[in-house]
C-alpha cells in the first residue's frame, strides 16, 4: 500500500514484459463510494491485477465489476494484511479465521466478472498456524471455484506486532506451499515472502508455480529487469534508457497536475548497488516534498550524485 500505484506499475512494465503487476491494496468502499476514477486509473500496466480488501459479498463484487470494466487482468481478494486499520474493518489477514465467508466472497466476485478472481493469504494467524489451518482455509476456496492462490509463506501476528514486524517476525514456511501444491495439482499456487534474489528466485522457482516478490522489487526495481533477464532470456535494458522513458512519463503526468512527489519517490531505489545511488537518493528524499517540485529535481540529483557517469563508466569498462 502506498507503493505500487500506477506511477510505480508503469516503471516496473518498462523494466520487465513478463512479469503480472498487481495494485496496492484499495478497500471496495473507496470504488463504490469514493474517487473510483483514482483509484482505478492505470496505464500501459498490463497484464495487471487488482487487489480487493473487503469482507462484504455483495460490495465485493461490485467493485470486481468496476476493476473489471477498468481493464485490469485479474482481481484478487487480500486475506493477509496484518495491520491494524485493516483489522478494524474485518478485512485482511483476520479473514482467515472465517473462510466460509471469503469463500462467500469469492463465490459473488466470480459470478459477477470473466476475469480470473485469486486469493492473496497467510498460512495462518496467530495461534493458529498449523498445516491443517491452512489446508482448510484453502479448501474451502477450491471446493467453490478459487484455483490461483498467492501465499505469504508466514504467519500473521494481529495483535503486538507491527506491519513491518509481521513481514519479519514470523518464521516462514515454505514447506506449506510445496506440501498443499502437491495435494491439490489442479490449482496455483504463487510463493510470496522473504525473496530478494535472484538466485533464489532460480531456486524457488522449480519448486511452485509462481513466484511474488514486493518489497524486494520496490528497494531495487532494476532486480525485475534482471529476473526477466536471466529466467526467460529477455535483452537487459538500459537503467538508463528506462530512466529517460520514465523522465518522458513524468513529464506527461506533470503537464496533468500530477504532484511530483508521488512519481519520483519510486525512483528512489533505482540505481542500488550503482556507485552514488546513496546520494542520488539522499538528495531526491531532501528535496521531493518540497510544493515547487518539477523535472529538475530529478536532473539536479543525477548530476549531483554523478551516478549517471559512474553507470556509463561501468559500461565502458
Amino acid at each position: 500500500m502506498g507503493c505500487t500505484d500506477r506511477h510505480f506499475r508503469f516503471l516496473l512494465r518498462l523494466l520487465s514484459t513478463n512479469s503480472i503487476l498487481y495494485s496496492e491494496m484499495i478497500v471496495t468502499g473507496a470504488l463504490l463510494y469514493g474517487e473510483k476514477e483514482k483509484f482505478l486509473a492505470h496505464n500501459e500496466d498490463a497484464p495487471c491485477g487488482f487487489q480487493l480488501g473487503g469482507s462484504n459479498p455483495k460490495e465485493l463484487a461490485e467493485a470486481a465489476i468496476l476493476v473489471e470494466e477498468a481493464g485490469y487482468q485479474e482481481v484478487n481478494i487480500n486475506c493477509g494484511c496484518p495491520s491494524d486499520r485493516v483489522q478494524v474493518g474485518g478485512i485482511g489477514a483476520c479473514l482467515m479465521a472465517k473462510p466460509e465467508l471469503v469463500a462467500d466472497c469469492y463465490q459473488a466476485m466470480s459470478s459477477a466478472v470473466d476475469i480470473p478472481v485469486t486469493v492473496k493469504s497467510r498460512i495462518g494467524i496467530d495461534e493458529s498456524e498449523d498445516y491443517s489451518f491452512f489446508k482448510r482455509f484453502v479448501l474451502k476456496l477450491y471446493d467453490v471455484g478459487c484455483r490461483t492462490f498467492v501465499v505469504h509463506a508466514r504467519k500473521a501476528i494481529l495483535k503486538g506486532l507491527t506491519p513491518k514486524e509481521n513481514r519479519d517476525i514470523p518464521p516462514l514456511k515454505y514447506n506449506y506451499i510445496y506440501r498443499i501444491k502437491d495435494e491439490l495439482p489442479e490449482a496455483t499456487f504463487i510463493l510470496n515472502g522473504g525473496i530478494k534474489t535472484v538466485e533464489e528466485c532460480l531456486k524457488l522457482k522449480q519448486l511452485t508455480d509462481g513466484l511474488m516478490l514486493g518489497r524486494a522489487i520496490y528497494s531495487d526495481p532494476y532486480l525485475l529487469a534482471r529476473l526477466d533477464h536471466d529466467i526467460f532470456s529477455t535483452p537487459l535494458p538500459s537503467r538508463l534508457d528506462i530512466l529517460e522513458k520514465y523522465r518522458s512519463y513524468m513529464l506527461e503526468q506533470l503537464d496533468k497536475q500530477v504532484a511530483m512527489k508521488h512519481m519520483i519517490k519510486h525512483l528512489l531505489g533505482y540505481f542500488t548497488g550503482t556507485p552514488g545511488a546513496r546520494h542520488f537518493r539522499r538528495y531526491l528524499s531532501a528535496h521531493m516534498f518540497e510544493g515547487n517540485a518539477n523535472i529538475t529535481l530529478l536532473d539536479n540529483a543525477l548530476e549531483a550524485s554523478n551516478v549517471t557517469n559512474n553507470l556509463l563508466e561501468k559500461v565502458i569498462s
